[in-house]
């Protein structure tokens, strides 16, 4: 893997050295912000910035066409997409890094096909099992496997939903993480998530859910984010 695609998420992915590669506009119309590259040796990762420069796009609102049609068109060999979450599992504390292997859709009304036809895209298996053992495989503390539950948004659920994702399997939950692996996968382009805990869901824990606290735990965790996406292409052949 020489060349990486990261949607960044709320968890703000701050480097240096970063240099802009493409404009917004794609034939789905403009993506959320223009993609920045980042050398790594051999390397490059791509960044994109999936709710706009300023933040500015709910999750509701996001062109998904658009952010990873243009992503696919800079020749990426891969897209991981960055997101924070609620920790459905009690066992999933704050800063915890997940890589699930399943989803389960709660979304509506986004635009989730690059097709004007029917066409039925297989998708048992929505993220990339290679991509998943690369993220997992150089930190042992990363937890591989759970089922992401993608909610609308752009508030968070109660605790009777939280109750009702649990019991349907659900380990982790969050706003964006659909349909972005639905689109990739109409564009034969390995994707996967990379889920960052920055709070109990709601009735997970009877501690309050505070914007303040998740903005410092996604602060605290975009750093350990951003070290194991340079493990991965610093192990990559």
């Amino acid at each position: 893997m020489s060349r990486l695609g990261v949607f960044v998420g709320s968890s703000p992915l701050e480097t240096t050295d970063l240099h802009p590669c493409a404009d917004r506009q794609t034939p789905w119309g403009d993506a959320s912000a223009a993609p920045v590259r980042q050398q790594l040796g051999e390397h490059e990762l791509i960044y994109l910035r999936r709710h706009g420069d300023h933040h500015e796009f709910a999750p509701h609102q996001i062109n998904y066409r658009a952010n990873v049609w243009l992503m696919h068109s800079l020749g990426i060999d891969a897209l991981v997409g960055t997101y924070t979450v609620g920790g459905i599992d009690p066992a999933l504390g704050v800063g915890q890094l997940v890589v699930p292997d399943q989803l389960i859709d709660y979304t509506w009304g986004r635009d989730s096909t690059f097709d004007d036809k029917v066409r039925h895209a297989e998708f048992a298996q929505p993220y990339d099992q290679n991509l998943i053992e690369r993220l997992t495989s150089v930190d042992s503390e990363v937890v591989r496997g759970g089922v992401y539950a993608a909610t609308q948004g752009p508030r968070l659920e109660s605790a009777a939903e939280v109750r009702r994702l649990a019991q349907a399997g659900c380990t982790v939950v969050g706003m964006t993480g659909m349909p972005e692996p639905a689109l990739a996968r109409e564009l034969d382009l390995p994707f996967a998530g990379l889920c960052l805990v920055v709070n109990p869901a709601s009735g997970v824990s009877e501690q309050e859910i505070t914007l303040e606290a998740i903005v410092a735990a996604s602060r605290s965790g975009a750093k350990t984010m951003l070290t194991l996406l340079h493990k991965v292409l610093a192990a990559s052949v």
